[in-house]
């Protein structure tokens, strides 16, 4: 690719995600570490590799926008790698798990049970006992949780505490996944809560408020600061048939992350604004409950890149193609098979390349015999030779545990925090 002007090599376009990782010549920088050298000290490719320090700046930046009586929860179902759990436990004001093997990993991890919450839909009667024992608060999502829970209670004398997942009357605009709204399996239809509430009360069991999440992945702030308002709305209508006093309302997460080309990062600073209006308001009309938020990929997702190795490169009419040691088995998102109707290219680069002036049209692909095997198609690329390092940028969350990795028995990939 030159400049038709001058004729000399014209740069790449970078993703926004891209600037947030160094180079040093040709070598892209990972945790302060050239590509190179960083595989080297892994042992293998493909690997997944997690910048401490992207993280770091990441809550700080938060903690600087939201205000102080908002607490910041992690949602582990992002990322739940013990080392980054570990890490984060430490930085976050909770975790919010999602089964009971996260919650095991949370707890090793030193996380303060009184600071976790457990939501899901169908929790086993093993897991609700798990959590019941450890101290954890259980978002509850049906009639059938909160029986099992009273039978715990009854049989050990532990006293399970409770809040609320409801799914609400309202959806979040513009959002990547709807987690509320309409029919779903998420949590108990607004307009039957008050009558659960009853039943947590007759059974005696500890309620501390609510969890309203209504969806995921948005870039537009509006939407999210709409969809706040809404529900601390919701959760005082409801706070009226509650047994208890409301000490906590989490007002789920949302926040999204550019992927492709034309999105933009999210502006967080009208959220905080919301938030801390939501907060005063919480402090005159719901007995100075807890607002949280909590966020998985939004704290982590662009703290993380997926690195694959050219294996070899052919062409087939016409076309190139590098073909790496990775692919949809170890990264399903970025393959375009995790929920994307149109695909779309994640930001990749050539990590040990990210200085050279010759360029290429190419297909990444994996290992696989399917041709959903894609980590780039038709992709403006430094030109490759077997042997370098395919990067793939906004990897830092439903990346690893969230891909088919034992699909075609290839090798597994590992991870590192660095």
């Amino acid at each position: 690719m030159t400049d038709q002007t001058t004729g000399a090599p014209r740069p790449l376009p970078r993703h926004a995600a891209m600037d947030q990782f160094p180079s040093s010549g040709n070598e892209l920088l990972i945790g302060g570490m050239p590509i190179s050298r960083l595989a080297a000290r892994v042992g293998q490719t493909p690997f997944y590799a997690y910048d401490r320090r992207l993280i770091g700046t990441r809550i700080a930046e938060l903690r600087a926008t939201l205000p102080e009586a908002v607490q910041l929860h992690f949602a582990m179902k992002a990322n739940p790698m013990p080392a980054l759990v570990a890490f984060m436990a430490a930085r976050v004001d909770g975790l919010d798990v999602a089964s009971g093997a996260e919650m095991r990993v949370a707890l090793d991890a030193g996380a303060d049970p009184r600071r976790m919450s457990f939501a899901g839909p169908g929790k086993s009667e093993s897991e609700l006992t798990q959590a019941v024992a450890a101290n954890v608060l259980l978002n509850v999502e049906s009639l059938r949780e909160v029986r099992v829970l009273a039978d715990i209670a009854s049989r050990t004398g532990w006293k399970p505490r409770v809040a609320v997942r409801v799914n609400p009357d309202f959806e979040l605009k513009s959002s990547g996944m709807r987690m509320g709204g309409g029919p779903k399996q998420f949590g108990v239809d607004a307009e039957i809560v008050p009558d659960l509430l009853r039943e947590i009360g007759r059974l005696g069991l500890s309620f501390e408020g609510f969890h309203l999440f209504a969806g995921s992945q948005n870039l537009r702030a509006e939407a999210i600061v709409e969809a706040q308002q809404k529900s601390f709305e919701l959760a005082l209508r409801l706070a009226e048939h509650a047994p208890a006093p409301v000490r906590s309302l989490n007002l789920g997460g949302g926040f999204g992350i550019p992927y492709f080309p034309g999105e933009t990062r999210l502006d967080i600073t009208p959220i905080g604004d919301n938030l801390a209006q939501l907060a005063q308001r919480a402090e005159r009309e719901l007995d100075d409950a807890e607002l949280v938020v909590e966020l998985g990929r939004y704290l982590v997702g662009e703290a993380g890149v997926y690195v694959a190795r050219v294996v070899d490169k052919k062409m087939s009419r016409g076309h190139t193609y590098l073909v790496t040691d990775g692919g949809l088995h170890h990264h399903l998102a970025a393959s375009g098979n995790f929920g994307q109707v149109i695909r779309k290219n994640y930001p990749v680069a050539i990590g040990n390349r990210m200085a050279s002036p010759s360029v290429e049209q190419v297909t990444v692909v994996g290992p696989l015999c399917t041709p959903l095997d894609l980590l780039a198609e038709r992709m403006d690329l430094p030109a490759a030779e077997v042997g370098d390092f395919v990067v793939v940028f906004q990897s830092g969350a439903y990346g690893y545990t969230a891909s088919p990795r034992d699909f075609l028995s290839h090798p597994q990939p590992v991870e590192v925090l660095v």
